[in-house]
């Protein structure tokens, strides 16, 4: 339900931006000779020719509307161009939109906050463009006149007057105005200069509104199509209102919109000045009432966000009449392909935008068999995302078959598919001196991502082959290619080595390949400079050169090489100007990146992170740090 937000404090300049026939300009774009043609873009379907989603002012005129077919779409206009949506994976894909989207939006946000609402749509808080232009160079002041501006639809100003553009310019350069209109007009101008500027550099037009909030931005910007703008003035907003059906507005075209029908007897929103606030409040609640009552009389405080990227990523795909899916293998064949691109889609967000999607969402409609209009619908169902596109497979199968179980309930009846669609939410940017775990197991100047993890264990190239690992009560790694060599210089150490760490090991567990303690990629990390830190980081000393004596007596004594123990590591940083210390910082550490890591790791990583409350001393092998073996100088 819909929630009233505080009103701003001043006056602002709000605009919505709306592409026209988008999808058609960007096909004219890339095909010049459609220019003024008849046009048209369909889905990717071939029964009855594919679905409109996008018709050009040209077909219009000869009746063609979105909500045809291709094939009744050439019945009514036979000159039409029909141009098909790019496929990939069987389905439409729509990245050249987007793409051509951006294009847009990079030029609006120069001029103030900017929020993408769709592909082809956006929300710009002019505010202090318009200040900035009204205390340097006044409308009323001005010498030159921007032409396109004069061109705009003022409500309040009727468009079919003789000299229109003569009552238009003298409204925006009017020097009696109220600060609030002034503050549009620098608005209007703004906007104006804008669109002509998308024009010149990505050939589209587009369409605009400018009022003192969204809601009204959004319901003025289609009046006047195409290439068009239109202002409300504060005086035009109650005529303006008093005879909108309430179907019209935002969040009134379902339930509630319904609901206002049936209980109230209210359809347009001027209906609803005959209801108290608290009537309204007795009906639909505190908070969803007082919302009724304040945009009735054209209120609202909901801001523009900041935000140039979507808030989630979405794919989708129907499957009308015949092409319904009817069983488990159909469901995850498509669920495969739309989960391939979502995955391509997340991890082109982090790679160029640093942002990770932390929710997947998986939505369907469904029917039973002899039942296709269930009145129980099919449950959307969510779960966390995993990076990696067999993991988001994976998991998004899972979601299908709760909610088909939740959809059938107790029945063992055939059903239908007829809609599946899944999406990455909850997006976030990452925080700036946020590091991943992943730093430390590829080393610093790693670029491995969340969706690298497919694999269950990353290959290491200087192995040049697979780690497989036997667990213990301590566990071994392979040695790194520097500690072969090393042991090829000095195989008599290596094998006295190799006899002690057998008579460590008390019991042997069945061997398990694929997976590998963290602590060998840990080895491999290059030194990092030595700082103070907290007790809270691990840190393991390394030997340096003028240090080989105390190697041998490392080897010889496992406690006093290997310890953690704060005391020991002051006393070891005094031990030689020359040594290296390598240590790590537990609060770099990303959470989301420790849940796809074996669970002994997992547990190990936590009891950093958490420590125990009543730690006593660990005996060797039990902790990360006894990993950590000093360096061994070739003979």
């Amino acid at each position: 339900m819909p929630v009233a937000r505080p009103e701003p404090q001043e006056p602002r300049v709000i605009a919505h931006v709306d592409m026209d026939c988008f999808y058609v300009q960007v096909e004219q774009r890339r095909n010049p000779a459609l220019r003024g043609q008849p046009t048209a873009v369909v889905q990717y379907n071939d029964w009855k020719g594919g679905g409109l989603i996008a018709v050009s002012y040209e077909a219009r005129k000869f009746g063609v509307k979105r909500s045809m077919r291709g094939d009744e779409a050439k019945m009514v206009c036979p000159s039409i161009h029909l141009v098909q949506v790019p496929v990939a994976r069987d389905k439409a894909d729509l990245n050249v939109y987007r793409s051509a989207g951006s294009e847009v939006v990079a030029i609006l946000a120069t001029k103030g906050k900017c929020e993408r609402a769709s592909i082809d749509e956006v929300y710009l808080d002019l505010t202090d463009a318009a200040k900035e232009m009204l205390l340097e160079s006044p409308p009323e002041l001005s010498e030159l006149i921007f032409e396109e501006a004069t061109k705009s639809n003022i409500l309040g100003i009727p468009s079919d007057v003789n000299n229109r553009e003569d009552s238009v310019r003298a409204w925006l350069y009017r020097d009696d105005a109220d600060y609030q209109d002034k503050l549009l007009s620098c608005g209007a101008i703004i906007v104006a200069q804008l669109r002509i500027k998308v024009l010149e550099e990505t050939q589209f037009t587009c369409s605009a509104g400018i009022a003192h909030n969204k809601m009204l931005a959004k319901l003025v910007s289609g009046m006047h199509k195409p290439a068009q703008q239109t202002v409300v003035p504060s005086a035009a907003i109650q005529d303006f209102l008093v005879s909108l059906p309430v179907k019209k507005m935002k969040q009134l075209g379902g339930k509630l919109g319904s609901s206002l029908q049936d209980d109230l007897g209210v359809k347009t929103v001027g209906d609803l000045l005959n209801f108290t606030e608290e009537k309204l409040q007795e009906f639909y609640g505190v908070n969803t009432g007082t919302w009724l009552w304040k945009i009735a009389r054209g209120i609202s405080g909901e801001e523009v966000e900041d935000r140039l990227l979507p808030k989630s990523h979405g794919c989708g795909k129907t499957f009308p009449g015949p092409k319904a899916l009817k069983n488990n293998a159909s469901v995850k064949t498509w669920l495969d392909r739309l989960c391939e691109e979502l995955s391509e889609r997340i991890q082109s967000d982090l790679n160029q935008n640093k942002r990770i999607a932390q929710t997947l969402t998986l939505h369907a409609r469904a029917c039973k068999e002899n039942e296709c209009d269930s009145i129980k619908k099919f449950p959307s169902k969510s779960c966390p995302l995993r990076y990696g596109t067999g993991k988001i497979q994976e998991d998004a199968m899972k979601l299908f078959e709760s909610g088909l179980h939740d959809f059938l309930g107790s029945q063992n009846t055939k059903w239908n598919i007829t809609s599946l669609s899944v999406a990455a939410s909850k997006i976030f940017d990452i925080p700036s001196g946020t590091s991943s775990i992943l730093r430390y197991i590829k080393g610093p100047n790693s670029t491995v991502s969340p969706a690298n993890l497919d694999p269950p264990v990353p290959e290491d190239p200087s192995l040049g082959k697979k780690l497989h690992i036997t667990p213990n009560h301590q566990e071994h790694c392979e040695p790194s290619s520097s500690e072969k060599e090393e042991h090829e210089n000095n195989s008599n150490l290596s094998k006295q080595h190799q006899a002690k760490k057998e008579k460590r090991v008390s019991k042997k567990l069945t061997e398990v390949k694929g997976t590998c303690s963290i602590l060998k990629f840990l080895s491999q990390s290059s030194p990092v400079n030595n700082e103070k830190r907290k007790f809270d980081a691990l840190i393991c000393s390394h030997p340096g050169p003028e240090s080989s004596s105390e190697q041998n007596k490392a080897e010889e004594h496992d406690k006093s090489a290997w310890s953690v123990d704060e005391d020991k590591f002051n006393a070891g940083r005094s031990h030689s100007s020359s040594s290296s210390t390598w240590m790590f910082n537990v609060e770099e550490i990303d959470p989301a990146v420790v849940k796809e890591l074996p669970p002994e790791i997992q547990r190990e990583i936590h009891g950093w992170i958490r420590p125990p409350k009543n730690s006593s001393s660990k005996k060797r092998g039990s902790t990360i740090s006894s990993y950590f073996r000093p360096e061994r100088k070739s003979g």
